[in-house]
């Protein structure tokens, strides 16, 4: 037969006076830790004694209860209780709560005051966190929490804003899967979606210390110590409606600005407020950025200011200073470190004189005419501006006094000048005097090769036969031949986008064909894949070789790019000869013509690109050679105009855009451009006879008006 569980029984409770209460000797906490008795009696008197105390009788010599009773746990209320009776905020005979243990009890108290502690389970930190955000939905505020726990209302705020973090990583701190640390670093970014997708990323990575967190959740932000931030002001950026995120737990220099497109307009638009105002002085350009790169004033003339002179009360003040600053020198000499007051002193000193050393210049009226100015952003947020350069292109120019009629030049050194580039665009060159033909900018054969590109996607749209052929030779070339050259058509069909193109490159016919077709299209493909597969299946072969053409043509690469020597990325030599000898085929099997396509030399497109031999060299091959000579004398800049003219109908092309014949020559314009195109010619420069000695003066005026 089973025998019976015997049961226990708990200790009874009741209330005692407390002034029949004693604090028992057995108590084992004698280290002061955690909440003072301070804070726990005023938490006393602010709730109410929450949990009560474990109390025994005291007993006589006989054995007997004397009527007192020790208390071996809950030594710290018992001190916080006694506390308030000293203040006089709690009676004598105020009755406190106590449970009973049996005074004859096996168990020593000892034992009892040592569990109580030790069994004692700490709060988790996000129940506390959680435990607050509950008490602010229900109305406290964060001032009255921080007054109710005796914490400060930062750590109120800090606590909060822990439960600010996305449920599910909350979770995973609550099972400890990361740690208090990290689980603050996710509180700089309030998108949960964000903070754990971050999570994903590092949770299995050695490398999730907290400033990585924290560095991955800004990383589309702008700190407020960026130069931007400071020019423009936090106020000023959220007046305009921006967002600052700022990190609670650490210091944040400010924080991090959370819409940098507003960031950018605001500054731009002070930039261009002050740009307006310098306008005012007669500048003849000014130009604004952020920040300008090294040497950006490189090939520039820098005018010589004249200080304006300084009134006699700004002398007089000027040498107060100096002396004020030199007796404060003296008199601290011997001094190891100088009191704040005086340092602070010396320090706006420095700054009163040195704004007298940077006073303001003058120019010469003349001079600002023809010079500009820059306007930007030092590092440290501060308004730039530096006035007074003038471009190679304003420098006056002297009259000259006669020069040799003909193609002859002066032999003088050649000087190779340098390119100027104004807001990403490369300033007209100088005048280049050279002889020699030298080779043709490496920018400019891409942006030329652009246009070549633009063109044979269009025309090989146009011809789905070819671009079948083109697409069947590439994959069968990758499948059995195994070419390590890509070539000159991108089989994924990845779309090539133009590293360097010139801005009549978007409104070229070849464009507006090649978008135009591309709208077409893409108002009748499904969205859905399933749908797409469907719709695809039902075309006609036709329409089929007609949207593979289209796609195939923005694989389409004839684009020139310098070859790369060592392995890795970029294009080799040999592939970049593979590439150009196949775009040269696919012109022939289409029929493009670049002069069709709509290209035409132009100053900002070619002329005013390279040297006046270039332009000489041009204007020969594609009006002939008189027309050559009628224009050597001209500067560079009337030269180039003219000889846009002269070219206009003439279709010659520059190399990168011929087409190579099969020996490997490359065609020029037709063959009439090698005899004499007096029809291109301004009259007065096709009459024969005594026009022919004519003052080269009066020649160069009617061609500059022409």
């Amino acid at each position: 037969m089973a025998s019976a569980i015997q049961k226990i029984t708990l200790s009874s409770a009741r209330d005692i006076p407390f002034n029949k209460l004693v604090l028992s000797q057995s108590n084992v906490r004698r280290v002061k830790a955690g909440v003072s008795i301070e804070e726990m009696a005023e938490s006393i008197a602010r709730r109410g004694l929450i949990q009560s105390l474990h109390v025994r009788p005291v007993l006589d010599a006989d054995g007997a209860e004397t009527g007192m009773f020790e208390v071996p746990a809950g030594g710290r209320r018992y001190r916080a209780l006694e506390l308030l009776v000293k203040q006089k905020r709690l009676a004598k005979t105020a009755t406190v709560p106590c449970v009973i243990g049996d005074a004859n009890s096996d168990i020593l108290v000892d034992e009892v005051s040592l569990v109580e502690n030790m069994e004692r389970a700490p709060l988790h930190p996000l129940d506390q966190f959680r435990a607050f955000q509950a008490m602010r939905d229900k109305g406290m505020t964060e001032e009255a929490i921080a007054a109710a726990f005796f914490v400060s209302v930062t750590v109120v705020k800090q606590r909060l804003r822990l439960t600010s973090v996305s449920p599910t990583l909350l979770e995973i701190y609550a099972d400890d899967g990361m740690t208090l640390e990290q689980l603050m670093a996710f509180t700089v970014s309030p998108d949960h979606a964000r903070q754990e997708q971050v999570w994903d990323a590092i949770k299995d990575s050695w490398q999730k210390e907290p400033y990585q967190i924290r560095r991955m959740l800004t990383e589309t932000a702008i700190r407020a110590s960026d130069k931007r931030a400071v020019f423009i002001g936090i106020e000023a950026y959220e007046a305009a409606g921006g967002v600052v995120l700022r990190d609670l737990f650490q210091s944040d220099d400010g924080g991090w600005l959370q819409d940098p497109t507003l960031l950018d307009r605001l500054v731009a638009e002070k930039l261009k407020t002050t740009a307006d105002q310098i306008a005012e002085e007669g500048w003849k350009w000014i130009e604004v950025a952020v920040s300008f790169p090294y040497g950006h004033d490189h090939g520039l003339r820098e005018l010589s200011a004249i200080a304006v002179d300084l009134t006699d009360e700004e002398r007089a003040t000027r040498e107060a200073l100096r002396e004020e600053y030199d007796r404060i020198e003296a008199e601290y000499s011997e001094a190891d470190e100088l009191p704040d007051a005086i340092d602070q002193r010396l320090g706006e000193i420095e700054q009163a004189l040195e704004a007298f050393e940077n006073r303001s210049v003058s120019y010469n009226q003349a001079d600002i005419a023809i010079a500009g100015a820059f306007v930007s952003l030092d590092a440290d947020g501060s308004l730039s501006i530096d006035r007074g350069y003038v471009r190679a292109e304003d420098e006056p120019q002297a009259e000259p006094d006669g020069e040799a009629s003909g193609g002859d030049q002066p032999d003088t050194p050649a000087v190779q000048r340098a390119v100027i580039t104004i807001g990403g665009k490369p300033a007209e060159p100088g005048d280049d005097e050279e002889d020699g033909i030298k080779p043709l900018p490496e920018r400019l054969v891409i942006e030329l090769t652009a246009h070549r590109t633009l063109a044979l996607r269009n025309t090989l749209a146009e011809h789905p036969h070819v671009a079948m052929t083109m697409l069947l030779h590439k994959l069968l070339s990758d499948t059995f031949i195994h070419t390590n050259a890509s070539g000159c058509l991108e089989a994924n069909v990845r779309h090539i986008f133009f590293s360097a193109q010139s801005e009549e490159l978007k409104d070229s016919p070849s464009a507006q064909a090649v978008n135009d077709r591309h709208e077409r299209w893409g108002d009748h493909i499904p969205a859905d894949d399933q749908a797409l597969w469907a719709w695809l299946t039902d075309l006609d072969d036709g329409t089929r070789l007609e949207l593979l053409a289209l796609c195939v043509s923005y694989g389409v690469n004839a684009l020139f790019e310098r070859p790369n020597p060592y392995s890795g990325s970029g294009v080799s030599q040999h592939g970049l000869d593979v590439r150009l000898a196949q775009a040269d085929r696919l012109a022939r099997a289409t029929g493009m013509d670049m002069v069709a396509a709509g290209w035409k030399p132009t100053v900002s497109n070619y002329l005013g690109r390279v040297t006046k031999p270039r332009i000489l060299e041009a204007v020969r091959e594609g009006a002939g050679e008189r027309a050559a000579q009628l224009i050597d004398h001209m500067k560079k800049g009337d030269m180039a105009k003219e000889a846009e003219r002269l070219l206009a109908d003439s279709g010659w092309l520059p190399e990168p855009l011929r087409l190579a014949s099969i020996n490997g020559d490359q065609s020029g314009p037709d063959d009439q451009a090698d005899t004499e195109a007096d029809t291109a010619l301004p009259d007065f420069l096709t009459e024969d006879g005594e026009d022919e000695d004519t003052d080269e003066d009066e020649v160069q005026h009617a061609v500059a008006a022409e």
